[in-house]
């Protein structure tokens, strides 16, 4: 399907709808076209990174100290190697956020890609904290009754802040 906007044409794939949470959810992107007026179908570009390992990817700010501490975590509390990391800035990382529907430059949340669905903000936090090692799934389980407006304010909070806070290294340590 195309949608006219000024100055052309956008492509809007949606290659499957799921349910999640209790709500039907589709899993869409929406990509410009090229110089050569095709469209980029980015689940269909991205596919190879899910065809021989299905485990999530969990993409983060590889020059951040607070994501790089939260990889670390996630790494010791994944004893079962669940969750595959992969930068935000990295060819890889900026291909997935084009899958997740994400501009490629965007750094400002966590995000968490599935074969089917990609999770941002703090529904990332909560879908990671569901895969690694207990009492993180059952802490999840709880916090998924707080609000998402209140979670993702609260989320955007430390995100906006995170470099003042934690500062920043030269490169990523993964």
């Amino acid at each position: 399907m195309a949608l006219p906007i000024p100055g052309g044409c956008v492509r809007l794939g949606i290659s499957r709808t799921a349910h999640v949470n209790g709500r039907l959810t589709a899993f869409a992107t929406v990509s410009p076209p090229r110089s050569d007026g095709v469209a980029v179908d980015w689940v269909e570009t991205t596919s190879g990174f899910f065809q021989k390992d299905i485990r999530p990817i969990m993409l983060f700010d590889g020059v951040c100290n607070l994501c790089n501490g939260g990889v670390k975590f996630v790494r010791d509390n994944d004893r079962n190697r669940r969750i595959r990391f992969e930068a935000l800035q990295s060819e890889a990382g900026k291909n997935l956020l084009r899958r997740s529907g994400r501009a490629p430059d965007d750094i400002s949340s966590v995000v968490l890609v599935e074969k089917d669905r990609s999770y941002i903000k703090s529904e990332a936090v909560l879908k990671i904290m569901e895969y690694i090692d207990l009492p993180f799934p059952q802490l999840a389980f709880f916090l998924q009754f707080v609000p998402l407006f209140v979670r993702d304010f609260m989320y955007d909070n430390v995100a906006n802040n995170r470099y003042m806070i934690f500062g920043r290294s030269e490169s990523c340590e993964i």
